[in-house]
């Protein structure tokens, strides 16, 4: 069957990213998403690794390729006036515009919500920019680094009590993926408003706060008990914390009291647990740094598969850390169909992730790779447009300064 959202066309403006992810999420859905580059270079993602067969090609990018699943593409200068109502035609027709382009470029290209919704008054546009269209940061610009740094993450992962251990970013494009994802479901949001009789509308999606927004209680440790949560800092209920076993590394969780004396069972009710300084949550909270060596020192000598299932028996959350060879070898993906092959033109066949939910009527589904650089500018702007053979072959090769 088609997808749920096979009715809707999407526009999508993207660079790296939150705005091609949000996009991606909703064509992996069946929405039709017309991807629009820059001529000659095309969007930045190309140049980033890793590559197929490891030498760097703008169409063997491994992010590019999983990031542009299910979109057709075109190439157009939105940067000339010519292109810019080029690009008026295009988002005539569309349901939703995706994009992530800086406020500052926003304003130099006159890339304006009031001048597309008098082309489009049904349009749904969907601004993905890094501390919103408002505020003194407005025209700041960052990478994702800065982003995952201002939005609180990067100092949870980090050690206030240990100097020598610094505040670490997460791998890959993490705020990007987080401003994505939220954008998705906001423009789903006007979507089924527009549907409803609301008309078009313009959602703005800041990545600094989709990233705040996403460390929860570290929000709420500060105003209500003066506590700046770090990876290695102190939280007031104990343990919660990560530990090496012999083959590999797990998650422990023991803040309520029933699953410390589960837990405490499961390490066979050693003569330490009894102390008066553990007999309590928020006890083992203060005096957690004598606790966790003798943690650490009973969880080193067990394995990780033997831990988890002992805990589990007894009510207890633990979880396996796994690593990415863990995830690609997962007997559990693997029967829920979550990696999937994908064959591209010229990067070749590999695996990517594949579905985060499942639809049982309408189901995800890959339909074609990410496309090559303005691959579908004859089928869509030639066939859909009416422009002409000449300038098509200008729209797919000119320089953008």
């Amino acid at each position: 069957m088609a997808g749920p959202l096979s009715t809707v066309r999407i526009i999508e403006v993207g660079e790296m990213v939150s705005a091609p992810y949000a996009a991606k999420l909703m064509a992996d859905l069946g929405a039709e998403v017309i991807k629009v580059e820059r001529p000659a270079t095309g969007d930045r993602a190309r140049t980033r690794g890793p590559f197929a067969g490891g030498a760097a090609h703008p169409e063997k990018s491994g992010l590019f390729i999983y990031l542009n699943t299910n979109k057709r593409g075109v190439t157009i200068d939105l940067a000339s006036p010519r292109g810019l109502a080029i690009f008026e035609q295009l988002i005539s027709g569309a349901d939703v515009l995706i994009h992530n382009l800086a406020p500052a470029e926003m304003d130099r290209t006159g890339f304006e919500f009031e001048r597309f919704r008098r082309v489009n008054p049904k349009l749904v546009m969907t601004s993905v920019v890094p501390y919103g269209l408002s505020g003194p940061r407005r025209d700041w610009r960052t990478e994702d680094l800065t982003l995952w740094s201002d939005g609180g993450a990067c100092y949870l992962n980090g050690a206030r009590d240990h100097p020598e251990l610094p505040p670490l970013k997460a791998y890959g494009y993490q705020a990007g993926y987080q401003g994505g994802g939220h954008a998705a479901v906001a423009t789903m949001g006007a979507l089924f408003g527009a549907a409803r009789g609301a008309g078009g509308q313009h959602v703005e999606v800041s990545v600094q706060e989709s990233v705040a927004a996403i460390i929860e209680m570290a929000n709420t440790f500060w105003p209500y008990m003066k506590m700046v949560l770090t990876r290695y800092g102190a939280k007031p209920v104990q343990p919660l914390d990560s530990f090496e076993c012999r083959d590999g590394w797990i998650f422990a969780c023991c803040v309520e009291e029933h699953q410390w004396h589960s837990f405490v069972e499961v390490m066979g009710s050693p003569e330490w647990a009894a102390e008066e300084i553990f007999d309590e949550r928020f006890k083992r909270g203060v005096n957690y740094d004598a606790l966790r060596p003798l943690l650490a020192e009973w969880i080193g000598k067990q394995t990780v598969q033997d831990l988890y299932q002992r805990a589990q028996a007894r009510r207890v959350p633990f979880a396996p850390i796994s690593n990415l060879a863990d995830l690609v070898n997962s007997e559990h993906l693997r029967a829920r169909g979550f990696f999937v092959d994908l064959s591209h033109p010229v990067a070749g066949r590999f695996k990517y992730p594949g579905a985060p939910s499942k639809l049982s009527r309408t189901p995800w589904e890959i339909r074609r790779p990410a496309p090559t650089l303005g691959q579908h500018n004859r089928e869509i702007l030639g066939g859909e447009l009416g422009i002409d053979a000449r300038e098509l072959e200008s729209l797919r090769s000119e320089a953008v300064i």
